[in-house]
């Protein structure tokens, strides 16, 4: 059930809706009862198999945290943290070690066919956040019914974003519709929702027809032409924008809907004007997650620069490790801690970096990461950068048609978020938002459905 399916936007969400504002209405003690058992059936829909794996991650990391509560026993906590990483290890890891063991000669290891359950990395990271914070002294206690909501909320549980429990567990006890701005709000999380459609339908999906052809036949290792190779990288770079914040928004939005406020994930990332800037507006719930419970673990910046160094680096590349079993993920995170190196050691320096110079040098360092990020093989990444610097033949046929808006919303265009709040309440905005959305409705039913790509990660 995607959130640009019409299952989803006919089906479940109409229904969820209401049985919220029922409840609401008429049962308030059974709003977030109802909120849960909905996010179940959501998160089942996909994959039932997976509904006990959930409910048991729920209920294990809750009675760890209730026993902590009681014994003070920091064991408790790390021991908690270690099962979480164990069991996404285990689905998510397993094959990729035993293939690297695989290449010792003579050292033969058995791969497990273990499907992996959606939402893993996410909800894994949620526990992790809440049960450290909670030795920190920093998080209360949570019957099991909130820490259920908090873990399992439909609109982030299979791709965030990363949400920390500060940040929501409070809203869980107003009354949404008893706001003065109740209306306000559903307004904006409707226009929220809109716009998310419209960029993944509109903007994203069209670019991945002009990626997928380039990158599968760099896969099966035909030669790529100098054309194909920069559309493919130009459009898988604005895809994987438009997809990614696309689902951010529906999921801002859909949360609105229900009273929840949840935390951005994108400030116009394309926009920045160095690596650093780039980590702080691209996938910003994952960038302080990884800075608050990685980076600063490993040191941070508190301990001179070679362990500044050292934390960069470890942190970026096992924030690509995050985001897939792959050598190549992990050659992406690695190219992005030490171009993060560099810049620090540029800025340490006190070297100047003119602003429009800066964004060039990112820009064009992002796009080329995005290829070894998206090809299935260091051979087939290979092909496409040959393809880039004009060691292949010239071809022909660039597709530009959906590529120049999408290049034009993503650098000039403002964000969802900034646009629908500052956009006035008034009954046009509403009707160009109804238009779009049956726009969107008739090119849903019309074209090929893309999953969202990061429900991979």
């Amino acid at each position: 059930m995607l959130f640009n399916s019409f299952a989803f936007l006919l089906g479940f969400l109409p229904l969820a809706l209401g049985l919220h504002w029922l409840a609401e209405r008429f049962a308030p003690q059974w709003r977030l009862p109802v909120l849960v058992a909905l996010s179940f059936t959501f998160y089942g829909y996909w994959d039932w198999r997976f509904v006990p794996l959930l409910a048991l991650s729920i209920g294990l990391n809750w009675l760890i945290a209730e026993a902590f509560q009681k014994t003070r026993a920091g064991a408790l906590i790390t021991l908690a943290i270690i099962l979480n990483l164990a069991a996404l290890a285990l689905f998510k890891y397993v094959n990729f070690f035993a293939d690297l063991a695989g290449m010792i000669p003579g050292f033969a290891t058995p791969r497990l066919d273990l499907a992996l359950p959606l939402g893993i990395s996410f909800f894994t990271f949620h526990h992790v956040m809440y049960l450290t914070d909670l030795r920190r002294g920093e998080a209360p206690r949570y019957d099991l019914v909130r820490y259920a909501l908090y873990i399992a909320f439909f609109p982030q549980v299979l791709a965030g974003p990363l949400v920390r429990w500060r940040e929501i567990m409070h809203q869980f006890e107003e009354r949404p519709y008893q706001r003065p701005d109740a209306a306000e709000r559903i307004a904006r999380g409707l226009l929220l929702l809109t716009a998310g459609l419209a960029k993944k339908v509109l903007l994203g999906d069209p670019l991945a027809e002009y990626a997928n052809p380039v990158f599968a036949a760099a896969a099966v290792g035909k030669v790529v032409s100098m054309a194909e190779a920069w559309q493919g990288m130009l459009a898988f770079t604005f895809q994987i924008y438009f997809d990614f914040s696309g689902y951010t928004d529906m999921a801002l939005g859909l949360a609105l809907l229900f009273g929840i406020v949840l935390p951005q994930n994108f400030e116009a990332p394309y926009r920045s004007t160095s690596i650093q800037d780039f980590w702080r507006r691209w996938h910003m719930t994952l960038s302080r997650f990884l800075r608050d419970y990685l980076y600063i673990w490993l040191g941070g910046s508190r301990h001179g620069l070679p362990t500044q160094v050292w934390a960069l680096f470890a942190t970026m590349a096992l924030g690509g490790l995050w985001h897939g079993a792959g050598l190549t993920y992990v050659a992406w995170g690695v190219a992005h801690g030490l171009a993060l190196i560099v810049a620090l050691l540029w800025r340490r320096a006190e070297l100047p970096m003119p602003k429009p110079l800066g964004w060039l040098l990112t820009f064009v360092f992002v796009m080329l990461c995005w290829v070894v990020f998206r090809a299935t093989s260091f051979e087939a990444a290979l092909t496409i950068y040959k393809g880039l610097l004009g060691l292949a033949p010239a071809g022909t046929g660039f597709k530009w048609r959906a590529l120049l808006p999408a290049a034009a919303f993503a650098c000039l265009g403002p964000t969802a978020w900034t646009l629908v709040q500052r956009l006035p309440p008034v009954r046009w905005i509403a009707v160009i938002a109804a238009i779009l959305f049956v726009i969107v409705l008739f090119k849903i039913g019309d074209d090929a459905n893309y999953e969202f790509i990061y429900f991979q990660f």
